[in-house]
């Protein structure tokens, strides 16, 4: 069918011919043409890239999204040299080429037109990945900085297929018999799965934690008996800064597997503690006690005070219970409130001439006559 046409476009195109000294009259016809096609289809390029790109920028001026955005980076992405190859190629088609050449110009023409169609598609693929995976999930407005890492791997293994469905595209019109190769990548896949599979489990594992995001770096999280600050999250491990400092390696299968605690999305710590006053303490001043705690509560900043009360006979002392609440994850703050609070306990209990108790026996005797 196109040698038809362009044999009809030759019939209206009148013969040139030209003198060559030592090579005698040549035609030179379709060389000209030729080259008049690569001129006109090269122009025509790069002027609807102008204006595609022109339009494209006048849109996103008009709109507050940002895929336009990635509509421009992926015109403006495209090489001259994909225009160059696809123009040659075009060009080309007027002269009769042998097979092997042809079958050469057929390649380098698919190559470039699937690498370019695969590098507009990656553009896409980041962008998607970029608003699944760049977000503010716990509201501090700071982005998860292991986002960019989960980005590129997405992209990679996208750019992966992308160019396995490209080659074997380029391989079918290139006229490669491509049944029996897909087979066998499908067999031989089926046992690199098998020999991998604790390595693939663990790649998977890190997909899980990277989309439904249960933690990120920075967040301090309790596993079993570890804990620990995390530091890296990683294709096959999961790196954890713990309270003594040692570094903590874990499969990010196993985290997928096991409850994790999460202290850095907690929005307030509820904290829970006893103490108990001496049996020898009176009543009037045991009722002063709830008091005295609410005001050491209340002199602590960013508590909120919950309750006190005077719980049970202990052993060796009358038990009280306190609970208060803090606007804060972090450890140390609490910490600090709470040694505040004793601080203040002590005060006002010596002021009070109330004592604190702590496990003493006290045995009763009698003579016996």
């Amino acid at each position: 069918m196109e040698s038809l046409q362009l044999e009809a476009l030759l019939a209206h195109v009148p013969d040139i011919v030209v003198s060559v000294p030592y090579l005698g009259s040549l035609d030179v016809t379709r060389a000209l043409l030729a080259l008049g096609i690569f001129i006109v289809l090269n122009v025509a390029f790069w002027a609807l890239r102008a204006i595609v790109l022109s339009r494209l920028v006048a849109l996103s001026k008009k709109t507050s999204i940002d895929i336009d955005d990635v509509f421009i980076s992926a015109v403006s992405g495209v090489r001259s040299w994909v225009y160059t190859i696809i123009s040659v190629y075009i060009a080309l088609q007027v002269f009769t080429l042998p097979a092997l050449l042809s079958t050469m110009l057929l390649g380098g023409f698919l190559f470039s037109v699937v690498w370019q169609l695969i590098e507009v598609a990656t553009c896409f693929v980041d962008y998607a990945a970029q608003r699944m995976l760049h977000k503010d999930e716990d509201g501090d407005g700071v982005v998860d900085p292991n986002a960019a890492t989960a980005t590129h791997m997405v992209t990679l293994l996208a750019r992966i297929i992308l160019w396995g469905f490209g080659g074997i595209f380029l391989l079918s019109n290139l006229g490669v018999e491509v049944t029996s190769l897909i087979a066998g990548l499908g067999i031989g896949g089926i046992a690199v799965a098998f020999a991998l599979q604790g390595i693939l489990s663990d790649l998977f594992s890190s997909f899980s934690l990277y989309f439904d995001k249960p933690f990120r770096v920075g967040d301090y999280i309790v596993i079993g008996e570890h804990s620990g600050t995390v530091e890296r999250i990683g294709i096959k491990t999961t790196r954890i800064r713990t309270l003594q400092g040692e570094e903590l390696v874990v499969s990010n299968a196993e985290l997928t597997a096991t409850r994790v605690q999460n202290f850095k999305r907690m929005q307030e710590r509820r904290i829970v503690f006893s103490f108990g006053v001496t049996y020898e303490t009176a009543y009037e001043k045991l009722e002063q006690v709830n008091a005295m705690v609410e005001k050491a509560v209340g002199q602590a900043e960013g508590l909120r005070f919950d309750r006190s009360h005077f719980t049970s006979f202990g052993d060796s002392a009358l038990l009280f219970e306190v609970v208060y609440f803090i606007d804060s994850s972090d450890y140390t703050a609490y910490l600090n409130a709470q040694q505040q609070i004793n601080f203040s306990l002590m005060q006002q209990f010596a002021e009070a001439g109330i004592e604190f108790a702590y496990p003493t026996q006290t045995i009763y005797h009698r003579a016996i006559s």
